[in-house]
């Protein structure tokens, strides 16, 4: 790896992280040795590079430090690419216009020694073979409320023709390989709740906002999803499949 390319790398294994990083754990990422890291880290602060720490007990980088943009490896554009590909495919009609214009603008502004990356890749997500309907939920719609912590109001109809009619605190959209999924707290069930798009009648984007944050009901989702996988596995049994309700 050149210098300057590690140099680079220094500053980004230390803005993904929340923790001090030691220059022995950055060293073996990088597969160099740790005089290396601190003479990389000397001449990144000596750059006013605004990172804190010293040997034998980690460094961390300030919030607010930025690179200048699109400054990727072939790795990372790769990545992005990629993901890019999967959301062209399978996203909302928003979310997939805006995937194909993001590769779009990834092929016009990196370096030409990475073009190549574009032109020729060795990943691709897989064709999708989807004859789905339009859906009742508008997805860029129901993106935007879930920012702003508004209700909705659905007509549901589950996998036995059932319909019934929900008042959801919506705070993430899930995607699998052909459904998208709604997850929420519903005031029927006074639970979470997971629902897929395709099985939405009807619905009334409401003016009133839930009572929590949508960060804070991710939070406890995730957890209580964690709780009950920790506890299936004591049980010796695997998860089960979560499905749509």
């Amino acid at each position: 790896m050149r210098r300057a390319d590690r140099l680079f790398q220094i500053i980004q294994v230390l803005r993904r992280s929340s923790r001090p990083v030691t220059a022995e754990a950055i060293a073996v990422e990088l597969e160099t040795s740790k005089r290396s890291i601190y003479r990389d880290i000397a001449t990144l602060i000596g750059q006013r590079v605004p990172i804190r720490g010293e040997a034998g007990v980690g460094y961390v980088l300030d919030g607010g430090f930025d690179m200048p943009p699109l400054m990727l490896t072939s790795d990372e554009v790769e990545a992005a690419v990629l993901g890019a590909q999967w959301v062209a495919g399978r996203g909302d009609p928003a979310l997939a216009r805006a995937a194909r214009d993001l590769i779009a603008k990834i092929a016009a502004t990196v370096p030409e020694r990475l073009r190549p990356v574009l032109l020729e890749p060795a990943v691709a997500s897989p064709p999708v073979w989807d004859d789905r309907k339009p859906e009742a939920l508008d997805m860029a719609r129901a993106r935007a409320w879930i920012h702003a912590g508004r209700k909705l109001a659905l007509l549901y109809r589950d996998e036995r023709e059932r319909e019934t009619r929900r008042v959801v605190w919506p705070f993430l959209v899930g995607y699998r390989e052909t459904t998208r999924l709604l997850v929420g707290w519903c005031e029927m069930r006074d639970d979470f709740r997971t629902f897929r798009t395709d099985r939405v009648v009807a619905a009334d984007f409401l003016d009133e906002r839930y009572p929590a944050r949508p960060a804070a009901l991710r939070a406890r989702w995730v957890a209580k999803i964690e709780a009950e996988k920790a506890a299936w596995i004591a049980a010796g049994r695997p998860p089960p499949e979560k499905r749509a309700q």
